[in-house]
Formats: C-alpha cells, sequence, structure tokens
C-alpha cells in the first residue's frame, strides 16, 4: 500500500500559503464528480478547503485483466467480487469534494487473486 497523506499535507500547505492557486488544488473534473455521486462512499473528514461538506472517497480500478472496466470507479463491495475473480490489478482511492472540487489520491494498492495454480489431480 502507498499512502499519499505527506503530499496532501503539502498542497494543503501550498494552498494555504498561496503557492498554490485554489483553482489548481480544487480542479475535480465532471467525470470525477459524477463517480463521487454515484460510486463514492462517504468520508468523517470535512473538506480541508471549503469546509463545507463531508469529503467522498472513489476507488477507481486499473489493470489488464480487467480489459473494459479498467480505469473505472467501483464500490468497495465491487472491489472484493473483482478481487476474487480476476488477477492482481490496482486500486487508486481518491477523495473528493463534491462542493468545491478538491480531490486528491490518498491511497494505492493491490488486489486480485493473483496468478491461478493448476490443480493437482489423482495420479500426479
Amino acid at each position: 500500500m502507498v499512502d499519499y497523506a505527506l503530499q496532501r499535507r503539502a498542497l494543503l500547505a501550498d494552498v494555504a500559503a498561496g503557492r498554490t492557486t485554489l483553482a489548481a488544488a480544487c480542479d475535480a473534473g465532471a467525470y470525477l464528480q459524477r463517480a463521487a455521486r454515484f460510486h463514492g462512499e462517504p468520508m468523517d473528514r470535512t473538506c480541508p478547503v471549503c469546509r463545507k461538506e463531508k469529503l467522498t472517497q472513489v476507488s477507481w480500478v486499473f489493470g489488464e485483466g480487467l480489459r473494459q472496466i479498467s480505469g473505472s470507479a467501483r464500490r468497495p463491495e465491487e472491489l472484493e467480487q473483482l478481487a476474487a475473480h480476476h488477477a492482481e490489478f490496482s486500486v487508486h482511492v481518491v477523495e473528493v469534494c463534491r462542493t468545491c472540487g478538491w480531490n486528491h489520491l490518498l491511497r494505492s494498492f493491490v488486489l486480485g487473486a493473483g496468478r491461478t495454480t493448476r490443480r493437482r489431480t489423482a495420479g500426479e
């Protein structure tokens, strides 16, 4: 698992100091906003930028074995199903504010059944 908390803190410090504009930090596009609305999970944290709304967590899946669903947002229960039926794939978890557009990669990790091993049959 890779955690991006230090990068998040640095970006927020840059916004507070004026080194990064709000427009640059709050740049969630329409696709990400829709993913947050339909596939996101509510978080307990309030947006660190606008402080108006609770953040939403969105999980994106990437992997060759996923074919047409690679690059799409998935709910946590879907991640479990994908992990049981697909070889290795990566998950990128992003926090999104649906009010101001703040978004940041929180963590990434690998899921999946890995390589399947050949079952031994009687007589082998």
